[in-house]
Order: structure tokens, then C-alpha cells, then sequence
């Protein structure tokens, strides 16, 4: 038997299936990470590529966070795909899918013990106790997938020693090592040993409900019985609740054939859609592969389409499944139709709830069907086109799902075709758009580890008494605020705009509030509301400019927040009759303290902050300043429960 065994282990078929619909649904980083986390199987994959020779020698990344950094989020996600297709091949008997299913309550259960553990007893490393707690038993997930008993036992009585080598082999040192070769060792035996292997071991036995590992709590680290008995308590809810929201049973026998056949569903629709993609031809120009695609979408829902292309300011249709097609262009502004608000949203849309408008009837008309969706192809911060498929209006869940991920697929191979096509063309715009696409993916994936420091930083802060080393860890935190900011101006101000003087506001929110959901408001404290209206909300003025002003009003109000947390809501209206002319309303609402008198007094001064305590400073002058460039107006509402800032914004005709 080789040193280090066969590290391809099976997961719960729930879990992987919830890691890979996040990943499908393109969700952000953290909700991956988190699913990803729970499953020894999952954690140990993307642990072993990112400290494999691959990115050089060994250098001791011990967490999906750190993982993601090194290996960047496209890889990351890719790994997450790759474990769903190999997870569909463990032919595990009942039996052991019951032990596996037993195996990843223990191991979140010893994961959450170590990193409570390593909280309470100020070990620097919490996310590292995590880790080793979530891989000190990996010798009994090997051992459920060996079908030879003998060698099975094997993997059993060895599991510490082979837990040991793994972290070793990921260059994460020797405490590391020896915390997971000395887990069993009695707690007599373990008073004068490392930090770290206390709390992995004490972890281990706590989440077993051993008593005597619970009384040695007190030996070890002076925790009391009631106090270990509480965070026991606690945990086995945490782990209730993340079972839950996977869909993992816990309470009697365990059938893992419900999800196994769901994640092979999911992995069969993936591959057609695939397949489908892979009939067009791939190596010629974007325009020429969408309008080719629309036949392979029809193959594979069984359903009627139309492509439009985007050329030059127009949607224009270019092909379908429908028979001979008219000659038919329409302005790719929203103006109310699915369509053309596909297009502008960049998300896929419906006639559900809309009122149909005329563009609405004459695709109906042409595609003979009762109802319709509009799907946006997505490049970037470019859409390509918009298909737009004919359904009954009682549209399946797996058509909805096929028609994602055909989206989602086709949107990817029109990425990575680009340079094919670019260099075969010639064309210099071409050339300029391939430039933009590849700097807005750098951009993006940039901003991910920026958004995991400036997580740690807020955990390290929390974790500090030093009033003035607090301080200074507030100014690093505004400064990457202050990059993240310049990386969303950069960001947006790359996207080949039709026209640069006009935008939509609704679709310039959800943009920007995905974002900063990931950094603003990921302390569960703080909460982010949209309530954007379902009209149209195209206005005058630049998407950099909106952003602008959204990123600093939405700031200043997370940031007047007490302690206790609150809220920031968004909200649109339009359209706005006011003073013989269409505006589009804007209101950034907090639930803080409201500003004092003093500041309300001085409101769009530059240069008088109020950083934590009320909304005003350079940022509030600068709104101002952009707000009367564009003709608008901008008004502000406070009291004790709170701060209004209400806009007009001009409307486009």
C-alpha cells in the first residue's frame, strides 16, 4: 500500500449537488465556499491542487479563502464541477452511504468544535483548526470507499498517521502534523503539548459527547463542564441547520438514491447542453455562432426560437427555428418589452407579471406560441444577443435548468473563442472587445481576495483590545474600500457602452449590489434591501457616474450603522412626474441615528467627515457635484430613525 492512498473520495450526493447548482447559478465565492467547506471530500480536492507542485513548492494553504486566492475562481469553480462528475461514479453500497453520512456529521461537528475551541482559548489560527478538524478523520472516509475489507481496516488503524502525512505533503508544518498524529492520545498524556494539538484532540472528543474528554476541557484549557456542554449543545444545532439547508438527513436510516439520481440529472443536462453548444461551429465570429446556436437551444428543450444580435445600437433578428424570418430590428433601449429588457438587465425574462406591449405580441406571433422567455447572452459586461424561446407558459423546471445552463455555457465558449476569432478576423475592434472581456475577468477575479482580506481584517480587529492598533486597522480597511471602489470604476468604465451619457438605473444597482454584498455587507449584522420598481428605468446619465454615487451614498449609510447593525434599502420609482418634466426617483434609506444638527447644517461640505457617525464628508460633495451636473436633484430626509437621501434623476425620453 503506497504511502499517501487514492485522496478521489466520495461525497454526500447532497452536497455536491448544492455546490454544483451554486456554481451553475455563476453564485458568488462565499455561498460556493461555504457548501464546499462542510465536506471533508470537497476540502481536501481543492487543498490538494492549491498546494500542489502545480503553483510551485508546498506553501501551506490551510482554507478554501486562501485556496481561492491561489487558485482564482474560474479554477475553483471548475474543480467544484469536475467532483460532481467524478461524484456520480462512487458505487457505494447502502451501507456505507449510511457511514458516509455518519462520517460528515462527525467531521462539521470536530471542524466547528476546533475552530469554537481555538476562538475561545485564543489560538491565532481558527480557520486552520477548522480544517484539521474537518480532515483529522480522512482515514475513515478512504476506508468507506475500499470495497477489501482488510485493506479497509488498514486505512482505519491508520487514520492519524495518514491524516499526518496529507498535511504534511500540503507543507502546513509540523504542528499541523502532529495534531493530527497525537488526536487519540489520552488527555493526561496531552497537558504539556502544543496548542494546536490540544485543541484538535479535545475537539475530537467533544464532538463525540465523550465525557471524558469533555471533563479534561477543564485540565487543558480551564473551560468549565457547562461551558464545553454549551458550545456542544450549540454546535449540533449549527450542523442541524447546515444539513437542513443541503437537504442532508440526520434523524434515522440514511437513502442517499433521491440525491444521487437528482446530481446525475444535473450532470446529464450539463453534458447536453455541452454537446449541443459543441454542434455549432465555434471557430467563426461570435454573431455567426449565436445565430447558428439557436437550433442546437431548440434541439435540446424541444421549443421554438428566435436569436436577435446586438448590431449597432439595434437588436436585430438574425435566425430561428420558426421558418423563413422577417427583416426585424428594434432599439435595444429598454422599452418595456422582454426582449429588450433581457437585454438591458442582463438577466433572463419572462411575460409573467409583465403587460404585454406590442414588440410582446409580434414575437408570440412569430414563434406561434402561448408565451415566451427572453435569454441574454453574457460576455463580460457585453450581451452579444438575446434568444428568445417559445413556451406555454407553464414553462418545467428542467426546461428553466437546460435553458441556464445552455445560456450560462454558451456565454463561456464565446469567452474563450475570442482570441480564435480575433485573430482570424483581423478586426481591430474585435481585438479592442477581447482586450476589454479579459480585463474585466482580471478585474473580477482581483477583487475576490480583496474581499477575503478585507473579511480577516474585520475578524482580526474584533479579535484585538488595542484601541489604537484598531485604529490602524480601520485605515487599511478604508483603503482596500478604496480600492475596491476604484476597481468597480475601472470596471465599468471598460464595457462598451452604446451610448455612455445614458443608462439604466435598476440594472446599475443589481450589478453594484452583488458586489457589495461580498464586502459592505457580509457582516450578518448589516443587511442590503433592493426594492427597485418593475418599470423601465433608463436615465440620463453615465453608468460610471450612477456608480459613483451609489457606491458613496450606499457606503456612508452602512457605515453610520450602531453596533447593533441595521439596514440600507434601495429603492426606484419611475416614472416620476415633477416640475414639467419625466425623472426616475432614487432613495437610499438607513435605519442609523440620524444625523446631528451640526452636520445637517454643513451637509455637502468637502472635507467635514463624519466617518461612523452620520452621512457627509469629500464623498457627499462630490454626489452633490455630480447630481447637479446632470440636472437632477438631490434631497435629504433624517431623524432618530434613520437618513433619506431622495434623487431625481432625469428620465430618458
Amino acid at each position: 500500500m503506497s504511502t499517501l492512498p487514492d485522496l478521489q473520495l466520495p461525497s454526500l450526493p447532497e452536497v455536491t449537488l448544492r455546490a454544483l447548482e451554486a456554481c451553475n447559478r455563476d453564485d458568488n465565492y462565499r455561498a460556493i465556499s461555504e457548501i464546499v467547506t462542510s465536506d471533508t471530500a470537497l476540502v481536501v480536492r481543492i487543498l490538494t491542487l492549491a498546494n500542489s507542485a502545480l503553483y510551485g513548492p508546498p506553501s501551506g494553504i490551510n482554507s478554501v479563502d486562501q485556496a481561492l486566492i491561489r487558485l482564482g475562481t474560474r479554477r475553483f469553480k471548475t474543480l467544484v464541477l469536475t467532483a460532481a462528475m467524478r461524484q456520480i461514479l462512487f458505487d457505494l453500497g447502502g451501507g456505507a452511504w449510511q457511514q458516509l453520512r455518519d462520517f460528515w456529521r462527525h467531521a462539521l461537528t470536530t471542524a466547528l468544535t476546533a475552530r469554537a475551541l481555538a476562538t475561545l482559548t485564543r489560538y491565532p489560527e481558527a480557520d486552520e483548526a477548522f480544517m484539521l478538524g474537518m480532515l483529522h478523520n480522512i482515514g475513515e472516509l478512504i476506508a468507506i470507499k475500499t470495497p477489501d475489507m482488510e485493506t479497509r481496516q488498514e486505512y482505519m488503524n491508520r487514520q492519524s498517521e495518514i491524516a499526518a502525512e496529507v498535511v504534511t505533503s500540503w507543507g502546513l508544518g509540523p504542528m499541523a502534523a502532529d495534531a493530527m498524529r497525537y488526536q487519540q492520545a489520552l488527555p493526561s498524556d496531552l497537558r504539556d503539548a502544543g496548542h494546536l494539538v490540544k485543541v484538535i484532540s479535545l475537539a475530537a472528543r467533544i464532538a463525540l459527547s465523550d465525557s471524558a474528554g469533555i471533563a479534561a476541557a477543564g485540565t487543558m484549557f480551564g473551560l468549565s463542564e457547562e461551558l464545553v456542554r454549551e458550545i456542544n449543545r450549540r454546535i449540533a444545532q449549527d450542523v442541524s441547520t447546515t444539513a437542513e439547508s443541503l437537504g442532508v438527513p440526520l434523524l434515522n436510516s440514511y437513502n442517499a438514491e433521491p440525491a444521487a439520481l437528482k446530481l446525475r440529472h444535473t450532470v446529464l443536462q450539463q453534458a447536453i447542453t455541452q454537446q449541443a453548444i459543441g454542434l455549432a461551429d465555434l471557430e467563426t465570429t461570435n454573431a455567426a455562432i449565436l445565430a447558428e446556436a439557436v437550433s442546437s437551444l431548440t434541439l435540446i428543450t424541444g421549443l421554438p426560437a428566435l436569436c436577435f444580435g446586438h448590431i449597432d445600437d439595434n437588436l436585430v433578428l438574425v435566425s430561428g427555428t420558426v421558418g423563413q424570418h422577417p427583416h426585424l430590428a428594434v432599439n435595444a433601449v429598454a422599452g418595456g418589452s422582454a426582449l429588450t429588457e433581457a437585454f438591458a438587465s442582463q438577466t433572463l425574462t419572462n411575460l409573467s407579471g409583465r403587460t404585454l406591449n406590442v414588440l410582446d405580441h409580434q414575437l408570440l406571433s412569430l414563434l406561434r406560441t402561448r408565451s415566451l422567455t427572453a435569454i441574454p447572452i453574457v460576455t463580460g459586461n457585453l450581451c452579444p444577443g438575446v434568444f428568445v424561446l417559445g413556451t406555454d407558459g407553464s414553462a418545467t423546471d428542467p426546461t428553466a435548468e437546460l435553458v441556464t445552463l445552455f445560456s450560462r455555457q454558451l456565454s463561456t465558449v464565446l469567452q474563450t473563442k475570442s482570441a480564435s476569432v480575433a485573430s482570424k478576423t483581423g478586426g481591430g475592434d474585435q481585438d479592442h472587445q477581447l482586450a476589454l472581456e479579459k480585463l474585466h475577468r482580471q478585474l473580477h477575479e482581483i477583487s475576490n481576495p480583496l474581499t477575503i482580506i478585507h473579511q480577516y481584517i474585520h475578524q482580526l480587529r474584533n479579535r484585538l483590545n488595542d484601541p489604537e492598533v484598531q485604529n490602524e486597522l480601520d485605515v487599511v480597511r478604508e483603503e482596500l474600500d478604496r480600492a475596491s471602489n476604484l476597481l468597480l470604476q475601472i470596471n465599468r468604465d471598460t464595457a462598451k457602452s452604446s451610448n455612455e451619457h445614458t443608462a439604466d438605473l435598476n440594472s446599475e444597482i443589481r450589478s453594484l449590489a452583488q458586489v457589495l454584498d461580498e464586502s459592505l455587507f457580509s457582516d450578518n449584522k448589516l443587511q442590503l434591501n433592493l426594492l427597485l420598481c418593475s418599470n423601465p428605468t433608463p436615465v440620463n446619465a453615465g453608468p460610471a457616474v450612477l456608480r459613483q454615487i451609489l457606491i458613496n451614498l450606499i457606503k456612508n449609510a452602512a457605515e453610520s450603522m450602531p453596533e447593533a447593525g441595521g439596514a440600507v434599502s434601495i429603492k426606484t420609482t419611475a416614472q416620476v412626474w415633477q416640475g414639467q418634466r419625466d425623472w426616475v426617483e432614487l432613495n437610499v434609506a438607513d435605519t442609523g441615528t440620524g444625523l446631528t444638527d451640526s452636520i445637517r447644517n454643513t451637509l455637502f461640505t468637502p472635507g467635514n467627515t463624519t466617518k461612523g457617525a452620520g452621512h457627509s464628508g469629500l464623498g457627499l460633495s462630490i454626489v452633490k457635484q455630480l447630481v447637479d451636473d446632470m440636472d437632477g436633484i438631490i434631497a435629504c430626509h433624517t431623524g432618530p430613525e434613520g437618513t433619506t437621501f431622495r434623487l431625481l434623476i432625469p428620465a430618458t425620453s
